[in-house]
């Protein structure tokens, strides 16, 4: 997984521009502010997923702690 929890969502749709619609999608706001904390627990592994699968990462294409 490249995008985590502790990554906030201006920093993510600098790099993957089209992880905006994903935002949008959860209803995210794009600030500065980490994810875990600007998004309700219980849509965070969801929109998680949804990230990672459109920028293409997945358990697959990464290693743990690298």
């Amino acid at each position: 997984m490249v995008i985590q929890p502790n990554m906030s969502s201006k920093a993510i749709v600098e790099i993957w521009g089209n992880a905006k619609d994903v935002f949008v999608k959860y209803n995210v706001p794009i600030s500065e502010e980490a994810l875990a904390t600007t998004v309700e627990t219980h849509i965070l592994d969801s929109l998680l997923k949804d990230l990672n699968s459109i920028v293409g990462s997945s358990s697959a294409t990464c290693i743990e702690g690298g």
